[in-house]
């Protein structure tokens, strides 16, 4: 997903050396991400940093980023703090009964052949944008496209063992192009979705590794009110995040969110107009030679779609 909009915090340069959160999740549990301890700066749309952090002791029982137990400090930063929570297990098939969830997955393999269509300019509350664009892909030719759609269709599966239904956005070949940004919303919203995300992967410089979740900001502009849906959808976004990179090992980006995993926008359409918890989620960067090794390996697509899972199911047991 290319990263343009007067709310957007242009990409950081890289540091040359991996920050203090990679190295203690690197130092935590060799080949197992049992714990971690996160700092989370909110922007765009000027809530003040907050700080978080989160020891799961089994795949659901993550606590979001953000949970209970950190301090604020006088300055308005928190410091991190560690929480251990029983074991719950992915639950009892069925757990998620009456539940729904919409999956967006990013773009469309058809986008490259309608570039007029999604040219279009379409309303997203703050201003207007493009319809949809094609999407990023690895310097090999595997797109985003393709990407989402693969990891959709594995996250369906998980949610609908936990018995919710699942609905996306885009399915297959079904449309041909698109949807728009603001169709896509209003798929969720029709739906009267309980929780829904919208997957993607980034197109960023070589060397630009981790994954973030992107917030929706507090708007409330022509037809976009995200008023309501600033407090669930963090919450969800935490969860995800918190369970995405225990489930993957997949760092938080370390060119946005300042090593958070977590970024709040208010320039994406997808996000406005909703008016259900809604998160997007930048699974790597397809244009690093790391990152593009795990997101095009089906094992490790499986693991995205358990992370986002898991952090779905736990947010739906709790609201």
């Amino acid at each position: 997903m290319s990263y343009t909009g007067p709310e957007f915090e242009p990409p950081q340069p890289r540091r040359p050396r991996r920050g203090p959160l990679t190295v203690a999740l690197a130092a935590l549990v060799p080949g197992a991400l049992l714990g971690w301890v996160v700092y989370e700066a909110v922007g765009g749309g000027g809530g003040a940093d907050r700080a978080a952090s989160a020891a799961p002791a089994s795949r659901t029982s993550a606590a979001p980023f953000g949970a209970s137990g950190s301090s604020a400090s006088p300055t308005g930063s928190s410091a991190a703090s560690s929480s251990a929570q029983d074991a719950k297990g992915d639950g009892a098939p069925g757990s998620l009964a009456g539940k729904v969830v919409v999956i967006d997955p990013g773009h469309n393999q058809g986008n490259f052949q309608h570039t007029a269509e999604i040219n279009r300019q379409v309303d997203i509350g703050t201003n207007k944008k493009e319809c949809d664009t094609t999407g990023t892909s690895t310097n090999d030719g595997y797109t985003e496209a393709r990407f989402t759609l693969d990891v959709a269709h594995r996250l369906r599966t998980l949610l609908e063992k936990q018995g919710a239904t699942v609905k996306l956005t885009r399915d297959g070949n079904t449309p041909a192009w698109g949807p728009c940004v603001d169709e896509r919303a209003r798929f969720g919203n029709n739906a009267r979705a309980d929780a829904a995300i919208s997957i993607h992967a980034d197109g960023s410089a070589e060397g630009d590794r981790g994954f973030h979740v992107i917030l929706p900001g507090s708007v409330h502009a022509g037809a976009a009110d995200t008023r309501k849906i600033v407090g669930p959808s963090t919450d969800l976004g935490k969860r995800i995040a918190g369970n995405f990179l225990r489930d993957t090992g997949e760092p938080p980006s370390n060119y946005v969110g300042k090593g958070t995993g977590l970024v709040t926008r208010t320039d994406l359409g997808g996000l406005n107009l909703s008016t259900v918890p809604k998160v997007f989620i930048e699974c790597g960067n397809m244009r690093d030679s790391k990152d593009a090794a795990l997101l095009t390996s089906g094992a490790w697509r499986q693991k995205a779609a358990q992370g986002m899972s898991d952090g779905i199911v736990s947010f739906l047991r709790e609201s």
